[in-house]
């Protein structure tokens, strides 16, 4: 089998066969792109996009808001598409796998016909350009045309986690003013049908949603409006062909929902040109994206990581990307290892959340499949440590594939630091330096940028890069506030790092109140909110704890009214609220109940003291602006 890496003291390096095959093997071109990183990024727009008509300016910036490819035009489903029908009509675009052994597999011709039927359907149906869908699906092929079919009318889609609560989608739903839905009558997650029907129905009850397409998954039974309701088949039927509408490369093109400090989702506004060309390339040269590649993300479609390498990136490049139903450890935990050996996978992206399961479940999954089509191995959604990383190289990897640890967030629309394959270094726990063309520093609270290994805030710095959000949809003061007031003309991620050496940083969580759990971020605020409509419940604050598996789990301190006491019960039902009205992901993992919280004298709860003391730190740090001090010690005694 072939070694991609070798190893030098301690570190891992590409080996000559990787340099040999990458599209980027000489560090020199990191030098390049920061003498002009405006014209580098021109010039790959102009390799890698198609463009109707081509863009007169390259970057305009009145911080902080800034273009990219001024006067461009272009649509997100040509260049997925159309573009690659003369060589690679044949080829596979998607192949898919339910839960229940289903398997089906498109072309890119087939996939291409399904978009185009689909979108003159949204057409009739009174979509145009602008309009928002929602799309509440899981991970079927459908999703997949329902992005791509909004795409090409011009409409902005808004992908809503198929695992959110009713209330969730509602809220996002409301906050869009999405004109249709796009849902399926249900899925199955680890041998259970949900009856996502009757979840979506629930969530768009009193929104702006006048119309609802209905994927047929499972054939379970499910409430049916007429005049309301259409069976996504059905809508499959007519022209195999819609004129692209051709979009400025400012206009949007996604809207996604990311949890902020507040119990209130933000909507995250991706525009067309300078999205699609960091996913194009960030997808060619981070993961070393070929011809006869099988891309894997493991990401749902609901996350930016599943918009931006299970669909966007793999597609734009022509390549091949399998998607899964469910998840990746049922129905038998070596259902990974089945998958990698019978498709070819050679590039496997996934969480720290997910090796960390397959670490607990030992190494005879991977030992028992031939896991030797793999080439590249990629992290991503939190910062992985040293054990978890090598046994993800030794183990998965077989000792012979990098790990491209990738650091981004759904504000930055993809990966911006990390290890290039062909160039390296792969060091356990370092993410890497930035991406070419990305600037980025760490800096102190001053916004003076620390030594090498020292702590800081990792912030973005000018040319910002051209996938990045370009506003918060219908809410620019908080897209001001979140992320351009800390530090003066630069972007505040909200990320800690440390400064490893002159170019890599290793990333050390969150400094917000963003919890990140199982690799999803989760606003502790949201949690907060959902706690607080129990009737027995004055208030509450939500930490995170660390975890050996999913990285982080909410713990909760509530308040309860006044003669009511707390029990396993009244925990169980917070519990099964959380789980109810928002998702699974954010259900506590314990309920601490407690007669105050700690709060400064303006009525704000410090998570940072609750945070310490649920983690066992003995030093608190300072409580003099507390307005009541005297809760610390308390709570002290009650985690004894």
């Amino acid at each position: 089998m072939e070694k991609f890496v070798v190893e030098k003291d301690g570190i891992f390096w590409p080996s000559e066969e990787l340099k040999r095959i990458a599209w980027v093997n000489d560090a020199n071109i990191y030098e390049i792109a920061a003498r002009d990183p405006v014209s580098f990024w021109s010039q790959l727009a102009r390799e890698g996009i198609s463009w109707f008509k081509e863009f007169e300016r390259s970057y305009e910036e009145e911080f902080p808001y800034f273009k990219w490819f001024i006067g461009g035009k272009l649509n997100a489903s040509y260049n997925c598409l159309d573009r690659h029908l003369s060589q690679r009509s044949q080829k596979l675009a998607i192949i898919w796998e339910s839960e229940d052994g289903l398997k089906r597999s498109f072309t890119y011709k087939q996939l291409y016909q399904m978009v185009n039927r689909f979108a003159n359907s949204l057409k009739e149906l009174g979509i145009k350009k602008g309009d928002r869908v929602s799309i509440y699906l899981p991970m079927i092929p459908e999703v997949h045309v329902a992005i791509l079919a909004c795409a090409r009318i011009g409409a902005i889609h808004s992908v809503v986690f198929s695992a959110f609560s009713p209330e969730a989608l509602r809220k996002r739903v409301l906050d869009a003013q999405a004109k249709l839905l796009i849902t399926a009558d249900g899925y199955l997650r680890r041998g259970k049908v949900i009856n996502l029907k009757a979840q979506a129905d629930e969530g768009i009850k009193d929104t702006s949603v006048e119309k609802v397409i209905v994927v047929k998954r499972i054939g379970n039974e499910i409430n049916w409006v007429d005049g309301r309701d259409y069976w996504f088949q059905e809508l499959l039927k007519g022209s195999s062909y819609c004129e692209p509408e051709w979009m400025d490369a400012e206009d949007p093109l996604f809207i996604l929902y990311t949890s902020g400090t507040t119990g209130v989702p933000k909507g995250a506004c991706h525009t067309t040109g300078g999205y699609l060309t960091q996913a194009y390339w960030t997808a060619k040269w981070s993961f070393n994206l070929h011809e006869d590649d099988v891309m894997w993300c493991t990401a749902d479609i609901g996350w930016i990581t599943g918009h931006t390498y299970a669909c966007y990136g793999p597609l734009l490049n022509g390549a091949t990307l399998f998607i899964c139903e469910g998840v990746p450890d049922y129905p038998q935990q070596d259902r990974w290892a089945q998958i990698i050996e019978e498709y070819g996978i050679t590039i496997f992206y996934t969480a720290p959340t997910f090796i960390r399961l397959l670490i607990k479940y030992g190494e005879e999954h991977a030992r028992a499949h031939d896991l030797s089509s793999l080439r590249i191995l990629g992290s991503v959604g939190e910062p992985i440590d040293r054990d978890t990383w090598l046994w993800f190289f030794n183990v998965v990897g077989g000792g012979r594939c990098p790990i491209i640890d990738t650091w981004w967030q759904t504000e930055t629309g993809g990966a911006l630091i990390n290890s290039l394959p062909g160039i390296g270094p792969f060091i356990p726990t370092v993410a890497g330096r930035g991406f070419p063309g990305i600037r980025y520093a760490v800096v102190d609270e001053n916004g003076r940028e620390v030594n090498i290994g020292e702590h800081g805030s990792l912030v973005l710095l000018p040319p910002f890069p051209p996938g990045m959000l370009r506003n918060i949809w219908g809410n620019p003061q908080r897209y001001i506030e979140e992320y351009w007031s800390k530090f003066p003309n630069m972007y505040y991620t909200g990320d800690g790092a440390l400064r490893f050496d002159e170019f890599s940083v290793r990333l050390t969580g969150r400094e917000d109140d963003v919890l990140k759990v199982s690799g999803y971020r989760i606003a502790n605020a949201e949690i907060e909110d959902v706690i607080n409509l129990h009737e027995d419940v004055i208030e509450s604050a939500v930490v995170g704890l660390p975890d050996p598996v999913r990285g982080e789990v909410p713990v909760a301190f509530v308040v309860l009214k006044p003669n009511v006491v707390g029990s396993d019960s009244l925990s169980q039902q917070l519990m099964e609220l959380v789980n109810r009205r928002l998702s699974p992901i954010a259900r506590p993992a314990r309920i601490i109940y407690v007669n105050d919280l700690p709060k400064t004298r303006s009525g704000k709860i410090m998570r940072r003291i609750l945070k310490k003391i649920v983690r066992g730190e003995k030093e608190i740090g300072d409580i003099t602006t507390l307005a009541n001090p005297e809760c610390v010690e308390a709570l002290k005694n009650l985690m004894i």
